[in-house]
């Protein structure tokens, strides 16, 4: 898989209901992302995953901002590289180098526009198992709305990934039926966790985003320092779950 200098040149398990999440499904996804394990020390390190397939076209830009949120709250916390990573198009999988300036991966992020063609997760969790070889990566974030291949090799990924420690947080947009249940049987098999959005859940999406950057990043007290400045919902009912 390619891996361009920054910024990319172009070349070709709970629910979270709309704006109506109830407390059982939002502590159902908290309570995996409480199985993370922060950076033990040194930088923690999280692959950001983005389906730019055409379909996901119409709400590009709100997707954007909200990402762009959630490395503003982890810029903050400090320690945490990220690596972007995205397909669209014919074929066309990249990858950024590990960027530890959060306000750098959302520049390169809004160089990113929409192509037709057909999902590739598989490279997208290959590619993950790969850079856990040659560093531990704390966990990997996937945003996408539709999936246009074989759950069964997906599942075996996503159980490979499990094995490392990798948990794979899946946010779908919309409801796309099958895609669903390959999403939730991916996030199952990793160890990871779940959830959908659309435009009436944004604020929700932001904070969960937020809160699984951070305490990957810098684990309870990142996370309580961030539940004391913003008031997240979604930090403090992990920080309840933690205990």
């Amino acid at each position: 898989m390619a891996e361009p200098k920054a910024p990319v040149k172009t070349e070709n398990s709970g629910e979270i209901a709309p704006a109506k999440s109830s407390c059982a499904e939002l502590d159902a996804f908290l309570d995996r992302v409480r199985s993370l394990t922060p950076a033990a020390s040194g930088r923690g390190r999280l692959i950001f995953a983005m389906d730019a397939t055409m379909s996901r076209q119409p709400s590009w830009d709100m997707a954007l901002e909200l990402q762009a949120d959630m490395f503003r709250a982890v810029k903050q916390v400090g320690g945490l590289d990220v690596q972007l990573i995205y397909f669209r198009g014919y074929d066309e999988c990249q990858a950024s180098k590990w960027v530890g300036d959060p306000d750098a991966l959302a520049r390169l992020m809004r160089q990113v526009a929409c192509q037709g063609g057909y999902t590739q997760i598989r490279k997208v969790l290959n590619h993950a198992r790969r850079e856990n070889e040659r560093t531990k990566v704390n966990a990997l974030i996937y945003v996408g709305d539709c999936m246009e291949e074989d759950v069964d090799q997906l599942s075996q990924l996503a159980g490979e990934l499990g094995l490392i420690g990798v948990p794979v947080f899946v946010f779908q947009e919309g409801r796309e039926p099958r895609a669903e249940r390959a999403f939730r049987e991916i996030a199952r098999l990793s160890r990871g966790a779940y959830c959908h959005f659309d435009a009436g859940s944004a604020r929700q999406l932001r904070e969960l985003l937020t809160a699984v950057a951070v305490y990957a990043t810098g684990g309870r007290k990142a996370l309580q320092d961030l539940s004391d400045e913003t008031r997240s919902i979604a930090a403090q009912r992990l920080l309840e779950q933690l205990g």
